[in-house]
């Protein structure tokens, strides 16, 4: 069901919020999705299954906006992102009917596990890439046939979990590409391709089963595509160097830090 809520003033705020995450959801290739969850229900009192669909509805313009900013600075696989996709579309339409099985303080609790989970995993799978660079271990074995299947599995995971949760489900493909020795770059706008087809996979489920809320989306987008457009302009000028490790650590913190609060409150 779409609908528009009555205007807030603390609804000012939204447009200046979108634009930070659609332009760093744009330079770490998680199209933002993740954060907007935690920031309409704990900080404008969302409920959650409107906030999920919500989401859905803001994080797609980051990620159409992003894929084409990556995509021309060569910054995308798009072999790649159709193998993820494909399961994606799967994962994401069994993902919506998920959602709307669970409680609002169910489907709280479920995001923050899941937000603290994936921190973890992130966690443990930068040192063991800093293992593999440390033993020279950095070049690119896969098969097509691994590639596909790895695809396969991850991108269907991702589906799942942007469709129960309205965000991207980036953590899943990130990990699927860098378990494919791809370079941070193409990571970051291969991911964020194959989100924005399960975002809006995700999307077009929840028009049947879920609310969407115009008013919150409309504030959102605005700031959000100013930021999408110039996160990839910025990440094609970046020489991570020795940052992009303390990057995603303190990411990952942040990522436990919501999902504890989701949890307690």
């Amino acid at each position: 069901m779409i609908f528009h809520s009555q205007f807030e003033n603390s609804y000012l705020w939204l447009p200046l919020i979108g634009f930070i995450i659609g332009f760093f959801g744009t330079v770490i290739g998680g199209g933002g999705g993740f954060f907007f969850i935690p920031v309409l229900t704990m900080l404008f009192g969302v409920p959650a299954q409107v906030a999920v669909a919500t989401s859905l509805a803001a994080t797609l313009p980051i990620c159409i906006v992003g894929s084409f900013g990556h995509h021309r600075k060569g910054n995308a696989d798009i072999r790649l992102a159709v193998a993820f996709a494909i399961a994606g579309i799967a994962g994401a339409m069994s993902g919506a009917s998920i959602t709307r099985l669970l409680t609002t303080n169910q489907l709280k609790v479920s995001f923050g596990a899941y937000s603290i989970l994936i921190a973890l995993l992130m966690i443990l799978s930068q040192r063991k890439e800093k293992m593999d660079s440390e033993n020279g271990r950095e070049t690119n074995s896969n098969s097509l046939w691994q590639k596909i299947t790895k695809g396969s599995v991850f991108g269907f995971l991702a589906g799942i979990i942007t469709g129960t949760f309205g965000t991207t489900g980036t953590a899943p493909v990130q990990a699927g590409l860098f378990t494919l020795r791809m370079p941070i770059k193409i990571v970051v706008g291969t991911s964020l391709m194959v989100s924005a087809v399960n975002t809006l996979s995700a999307l077009g489920a929840h028009f049947l089963v879920g609310q969407i809320d115009l008013s919150l989306v409309y504030c959102l987008t605005s700031g959000a595509v100013i930021g999408a457009i110039i996160g990839p302009r910025v990440l094609a000028n970046v020489n991570f160097g020795t940052t992009e490790g303390p990057i995603r650590w303190w990411y990952a913190i942040g990522m436990i830090a919501f999902g504890i609060l989701m949890i307690v409150t």
